[in-house]
């Protein structure tokens, strides 16, 4: 049984590309990052992750906000979003450091692979490019934790966002996990 995005489709800003991701860990990753950090799409492109031949992505069941976020493969993600800002992130000569960049309003943060770099294609997409001050690279979900709780941190402290979300606070967190055949992996 094919695993599908549950809701109609909402292509808000801000959003996330992931560029040709190689493993749904990461993208599962990604899905829970964007729930945590206020971000309610993100989109895929390439087929190394193929929600058809999966029943879940992984950890899903253990993703409390992973139904905040509308997600979806598609190979022409920037149509999706015609008033978006493209913000690459990747190590290029001309890119802005995450520790003093300011996130625009309507971003659209796009992604590499866990083995590569973000297309040539894509990249002329984008108005903005990023990099996070780091010794070595990040994986990719690490990345987009690090950028988005930048943007969040960033938007508390302009007064643009509640530092405080109630309703997490009120989350039941931890206890036993009681799904079927889950082995823990």
């Amino acid at each position: 049984m094919a695993i599908t995005p549950v809701r109609t489709p909402v292509f808000k800003l801000p959003g996330v590309v992931l560029s040709n991701p190689k493993w749904p860990h990461n993208v599962a990753a990604a899905i829970r990052a964007c729930s945590c950090f206020g971000v309610s799409t993100m989109i895929w492109t390439g087929k190394r992750v193929d929600t058809s031949t999966m029943d879940r992505l992984p950890r899903e069941e253990r993703m409390k906000g992973y139904k905040d976020v509308y997600w979806e493969t598609n190979e022409r993600p920037f149509d999706l979003f015609p008033d978006a800002v493209p913000v690459c992130v990747e190590l290029v000569p001309h890119a802005e450091n995450l520790a003093s960049f300011d996130h625009p309003q309507k971003a659209l943060y796009v992604f590499g692979p866990e083995d590569g770099s973000v297309s040539q294609v894509f990249r002329m997409h984008c108005h903005r490019f990023i990099f996070i001050p780091s010794a070595h690279c990040l994986n990719l979900s690490a990345a987009l934790n690090v950028v988005l709780y930048d943007r969040r941190v960033k938007r508390i402290s302009q007064g643009l966002e509640s530092p405080v979300m109630v309703e997490i606070l009120q989350e039941t967190r931890g206890g036993n996990i009681d799904v079927p055949g889950w082995d823990g992996k």
